[in-house]
This record gives C-alpha cells, structure tokens and sequence, in this order.
C-alpha cells in the first residue's frame, strides 16, 4: 500500500513536470507581452508554476492548465497595479532594457532561407508583438488564452475570472484591434 502512493506522487510529480514545461516558454512570452519586462515576465512565471504545484499538484492533470493560465494572469494582475501604485508616487517609470533580446528576433525559422526573407519575417513578426502588446490587458488575456494557448471558452472564463460572455466580447475587440493593425500585412 505505501510503496503504491509512492509510485502515484512519482508519477503525478513527472506528469506536473511534463505539463510545466510544455507551458514554460508560452507563460513567459505571455507574461513578458503583458508586461514588457523580461525580468519581471521570468518571476511572474516561476510564481505561478510554484503556486500550481504547493496548491493543486494532487488535482487531476486536466485541472492544471486553466488552474496555472488562473494563477499567472492573476500574478500578471498583479505586477500591473504594483506598477500602478508606484506610477503616483514618482513622476519617473522604470526604464526599459534596451540591450535585453527578444526572443522572438533570436528564433529561427525554417522557411526563411534569405537574409531578405530574415529581415521581412522579423518586421512582420515585430509588428504582431507590438500590436499584441497594444492590446488592453483583458482583451491581450482573452486573445492569448483562447488563440495562443487553445483553451476553451469556459476555460479562459475561469483563467480571467469572469463569464463565458466576456470573454467573447474580450476576443472580438482583440480580434478587431489586431485587424486594424495588421491589416496590411501579406500572407
């Protein structure tokens, strides 16, 4: 009987493994889109994977992805009213790294195989980060849940913490911004 749930916490300790870092490289874009910060984006991740583990990590594995995409909007939330409140306190905000790498400019792409085909998937891909970046937080959480990260509607409801209808509403001006945006870009 012991050496049984032995093996259960074993197992369901290398399923939480396996199902934190398959989440690990799209929480931390998600978080650095949200908060334009790479150190920030880094800690907001490890926060949320280490609440999804002291908390829930005996919950069934299909718990787990609106549970952590709850939990790292909720720290994301967070850093942004922290952000808030410091803003009225100093005139100043926290400068922005400009030598820190984009991981986005650094991956490499199969298709591009001139370095004039480099530079356009570059600018392209440049202009969809900054127009996701421009999105008001609840519509970049409900286009990034349900597009990027494939939940569900009743999913992204419970990650966001509101109805079913908001995030539809949410994801319908995200996708019309987005739209307006990029509208001029080629397939």
């Amino acid at each position: 009987m012991v050496d049984s749930d032995a093996h259960r916490l074993d197992s369901g300790a290398i399923e939480l493994d396996r199902f934190l870092a398959s989440v690990e490289r799209r929480a931390f874009r998600m978080a650095e889109f949200a908060l334009h910060d790479v150190e920030d984006a880094m800690d907001v991740v490890q926060e949320a994977m280490l609440a999804l583990v002291k908390r829930y990590a005996r919950r069934p594995a299909e718990e787990w992805p609106p549970l952590f995409w709850r939990i790292l909007s909720t720290r994301i939330a967070d850093v942004h009213r922290r952000r808030t409140r410091t803003r009225r306190f100093f005139v100043w905000g926290r400068a922005q790294d400009e030598d820190a790498v984009d991981l986005v400019d650094t991956a490499a792409a199969p298709e591009a195989d001139t370095p004039e085909a480099r530079f356009d998937a570059a600018d392209v891909s440049d202009r969809i980060i900054e127009a996701v970046r421009s999105l008001p937080h609840r519509q970049q959480q409900a286009f990034l849940l349900r597009d990027w990260e494939g939940l569900s509607v009743a999913e992204t409801a419970r990650a966001m913490d509101c109805a079913e209808g908001s995030v539809k509403a949410h994801l319908a001006r995200a996708h019309a911004r987005l739209r307006d945006a990029l509208g001029e870009i080629d397939d």
